[in-house]
């Protein structure tokens, strides 16, 4: 009976420790912005299905979040702009490709660079009139 008890304990206090497993800010940020429905909105395929032309600007701001700039023509009609950069990262070495490696391996690094823009128009009345969007990797 002790032992099963002991077990039980110490079964229980690794699922207790195992909870408490620090995370890093990048993944508490995102559990938060996922938590609030702020998660990473932009993409070639949500302006596709979701942007519509005639659909408010808030309705936009439910879409895809605050752009990250706000422009007006000679007619003070709104240009809202979305720009997303993203960075990927690659170590190769002789032997495969690693996200990290021993420092005495010989390798090479490839980044690669892509860009978002997604540029939306709206009327006199706040509705969307226009949209456009492009996509770059370098």
């Amino acid at each position: 009976m002790n032992s099963l008890f002991l077990s039980a304990a110490v079964v229980s206090a690794g699922l207790l420790l195992s909870a408490c497993y620090p995370t890093s800010l990048a993944d508490q940020q995102r559990d938060i912005n996922a938590a609030k429905g702020e998660g990473d909105n932009l993409s070639i395929a949500k302006v596709q299905k979701e942007i519509k032309i005639g659909m408010s600007s808030a309705d936009v701001v439910l879409v895809l979040g605050s752009p990250n700039m706000v422009t007006t023509d000679d007619k003070r009609r709104e240009s809202w702009v979305y720009d997303k950069v993203s960075t990927e990262g690659l170590v190769s070495t002789s032997m495969g490709a690693f996200f990290f490696s021993p420092s005495d391996a010989k390798g090479t690094v490839s980044r690669t660079q892509k860009t978002l823009t997604i540029v939306i128009k709206f009327d006199e009345k706040g509705m969307v009139r226009n949209f456009a969007y492009n996509t770059s990797k370098f």
